[in-house]
């Protein structure tokens, strides 16, 4: 087959023959929804009468949830707590048929981001985190390592919680390996994503890295320079409203957004780069892959919370 003319029913082919290895930090979001009837009297706050609660995974998990979804094979590494938190994460993915290797840190709380949503209009949003112990994260390295032969691609998806101390480590390992390593990067230095195939930062972290730009050509000519300097084949720009671009050397392509109603934001980067993952794992040339990646982006904002995917509803069957 020709990846270039891919029907949906080959496409939806090559999604499930795809096999990825998921490591990054992984969280529990809890959701309380209800409505607003009063303002506190102990306080000028709302108070939200909750009248339902949903957990999902976030995060890395969320990113393996993704790729579940649209039927590819995905295995997730990371570290959670020894708590309940960690537990019912643990419950959900084995719910939805996910191999996960969690690793359980007696001194760490499972990352939870606890959201108060009113008519799908989010409130407040209570984080809690604590960052893994070397031991914890040793461990994670060793298990990293062993499973890198069963699958075509990394995906690392960095949440800054503390599980990807040793990416650097990680990213040279796959690429001896032969694997594709893409990331879904995050902080202030992405030096650590060295020798990397493609990161995927969103505007505002990009900027952080190589400060504003006042055109097209001088982001162009920056992305250039942070590419060439780390090694890094290929960029993908996810600038929300306007779309994504990717960039590789002496190349440019640009994807207007998909026009839908958005409901909620929140994991449309993890649905972004799975979809790459995924279509690069099985050899589909990277703007193919992109701007499929483009549509899943459209698509998933349109739903409410850390939310998925399937085939059909991506490919349009």
């Amino acid at each position: 087959m020709n990846p270039t003319e891919l029907n949906a029913m080959d496409m939806a082919a090559v999604l499930a023959s795809s096999k990825v290895l998921v490591v990054g930090d992984v969280m529990l979001d809890r959701y309380f929804m209800g409505d607003v009837f009063r303002i506190s009297p102990e306080a000028p706050v709302p108070i939200l009468q909750v009248m339902e609660e949903e957990t999902r995974p976030g995060g890395a998990a969320n990113v393996a949830m993704n790729i579940k979804a649209l039927g590819g094979q995905v295995s997730l590494q990371s570290i959670v707590g020894r708590d309940a938190a960690g537990e019912e994460l643990s419950r959900l993915l084995k719910q939805a048929g996910i191999s996960a290797q969690l690793l359980a840190d007696e001194g760490l709380r499972t990352t939870m981001k606890w959201r108060l949503v009113a008519r799908s209009q989010q409130m407040l949003r209570a984080d809690f985190e604590d960052r893994p112990g070397e031991k914890a994260l040793a461990i994670l390295l060793e298990h990293f390592s062993n499973e890198l032969l069963n699958h075509q691609a990394v995906l690392i998806s960095d949440y800054a919680k503390g599980a990807l101390v040793d990416v650097q480590r990680m990213i040279s390992l796959a690429k001896q390996k032969g694997l594709k390593v893409l990331v879904d990067p995050k902080g202030s230095d992405f030096s650590k994503y060295k020798g990397a195939d493609l990161i995927t930062p969103n505007r505002q972290e990009l900027m952080h890295i190589i400060g504003p730009w006042q055109d097209e050509d001088q982001l162009r000519m920056k992305v250039t320079q942070l590419c060439e300097s780390l090694e890094i084949q290929s960029l993908v720009l996810t600038r929300a409203e306007e779309g994504m671009t990717l960039f590789e050397p002496g190349h440019r392509v640009h994807l207007p957004a998909q026009q839908v109603e958005i409901a909620d934001v929140t994991g449309a980067g993890d649905t972004v780069i799975a979809v790459l993952a995924m279509l690069l794992a099985s050899d589909v040339p990277l703007v193919q892959a992109m701007a499929l990646a483009n549509r899943a982006g459209g698509l998933v904002v349109a739903k409410f919370g850390t939310a998925t995917l399937s085939a059909p509803e991506l490919l349009g069957a």
